[in-house]
């Protein structure tokens, strides 16, 4: 399966004969599934791999082919599938009970290691989900504000809840289907410039709350401008307005305390998923406590309702604590990015010495890739030529997504994430399957 050349049809025929039992799974799943899947992030023309079993860095599927995986959970699994010591930690509270209905000591244990970690953790409420901690995260903003709009970026992902869906793809500034447009007009859409935020900040009094993804758009799909942070943390100060860090990705991945460590900024709030809960569901929001305790019933009545049938459930409090034992150390995000920094080395390689115009770049443990004509082969520098919209559109391209699953590379999103399980023959198959991709798209892609 290494001919070149390959024509679209005749890429998506060598896929699709080699997958007859995926095939069959997404026909079977689309009279259940909407579109056939559960996510949009897995969605794939003209069908995606129906993955049967997943171990360490690799991942299995119904025609037993085996991928190297920078899906890792969308993000989550920084210790790779089926963790060792994640597996006996779920398998030894599942016996004892998955759902108390109770208060718990492991749920006091996983706070008191977010707190450890996260900077200006000074209180922590658990969540089912990331959307959800968003959901909290703005809640407690207009609380304790008394103000009802949020700022949001152009292109950033929060979630799915409808405050937060504005402006999340292009047309920036269009309420999605879906949202009320009385809804809408309390999100407001800007692009990540100091002077638009100054100016926008001071002209309406309304906005209680930013909301940003520390790392960029999209996990670092759109980079920030440097300095971007430190002078976000001035302006939001200055008004009185809530400064809220989504680290659902970012959170014990770019270091154990996030990006908020590397940045040396600390938010008012901070949300977090993934890693959080060791690959099971889990979110949280943690911060200020004059914050927090908005949802305290001892507040009162001006206390905020925050249910939740399953928050820091035994299972994802037992996988977290397990997984965040690990990840306290340094040295695991480090070698995690040092890998990931041979990954985009060795993908600009291939992409420069083929003459395409595509660039691999990405920071901390993660790498993406685009093609686009106005970039410099290899040259990650060149992706400030391109608009916002098209790295934001560019993220999904079925060919290229094809191309590496054929050759055994099961990417996220035009990209992906590094674990601490991935190795170097990885990466070296990784940059091959590249170079083996190109050629299946020769003449398909920019040059």
């Amino acid at each position: 399966m290494r001919e070149t050349q390959v024509a679209p049809a005749e890429l998506m025929a060598a896929y699709t004969e080699a997958n007859p039992r995926s095939r069959a799974a997404f026909d079977r799943a689309t009279r259940v599934l909407p579109g056939g899947v559960t996510h949009e992030g897995r969605h794939l023309t003209p069908f995606p791999p129906c993955v049967t079993h997943a171990r360490g860095a690799r991942k299995w599927d119904l025609d037993g082919h085996e991928y190297v995986d920078y899906a890792m959970g969308h993000g989550a699994l920084i210790l790779g599938h089926a963790h060792p010591a994640v597996v006996e930690a779920v398998s030894h509270q599942v016996a004892r009970g998955t759902h108390l209905g109770a208060s718990h000591l492991l749920e006091v244990e996983w706070a008191e290691r977010v707190q450890a970690l996260v900077p200006g953790a000074e209180l922590v409420r658990f969540t089912n989900s990331g959307t959800e901690a968003t959901l909290l995260a703005l809640r407690i903003a207009r609380a304790a504000t008394g103000r009802p709009k949020v700022l949001k970026f152009r292109g950033h992902f929060h979630g799915w809840h409808d405050a937060v869906t504005p402006g999340q793809s292009p047309p920036w500034e269009s309420p999605p289907p879906g949202i009320a447009p009385s809804v809408a007009q309390e999100t407001v859409v800007v692009p990540p410039d100091l002077e638009v935020v100054n100016a926008t900040l001071r002209g309406d009094p309304q906005i209680g709350a930013v909301i940003i993804e520390p790392s960029g758009a999209s996990w670092g799909t759109i980079p920030l401008p440097p300095g971007f942070l430190p002078g976000l943390r001035t302006l939001t100060a200055s008004r009185g307005v809530v400064l809220i860090f989504d680290e659902v990705i970012t959170g014990f991945r770019w270091t154990p305390g996030g990006v908020q460590q590397v940045s040396g900024v600390t938010a008012d709030l901070v949300t977090m998923a993934k890693i959080l809960a060791g690959g099971l569901p889990g979110g949280a929001v943690s911060g200020r406590r004059n914050l927090l305790e908005y949802v305290s019933l001892a507040n009162g009545s001006g206390r905020i309702h925050h249910p939740g049938t399953f928050n820091a459930n035994p299972l994802s409090a037992a996988a977290g604590i397990a997984c965040l034992d690990l990840v306290r150390d340094p040295a695991l995000q480090a070698r995690c990015d040092r890998m990931a920094a041979e990954v985009r080395s060795g993908m600009n390689d291939i992409l420069a010495r083929r003459g395409v115009r595509g660039v691999a770049y990405g920071e901390s443990s993660v790498f993406h890739l685009l093609f686009d004509a106005r970039v410099t082969p290899g040259d990650p520098r060149s992706i400030g030529k391109v608009p916002e919209e098209t790295l934001k559109e560019q993220r999904r391209m079925p060919t290229v997504s094809i191309a590496m699953l054929l050759e055994g590379i099961y990417l996220f999103a035009l990209g992906g994430f590094l674990s601490t399980v991935h190795t170097e023959e990885d990466v070296t198959r990784t940059i091959g399957a590249l170079d083996g991709a190109v050629r299946r798209l020769q003449g398909l892609l920019p040059t």
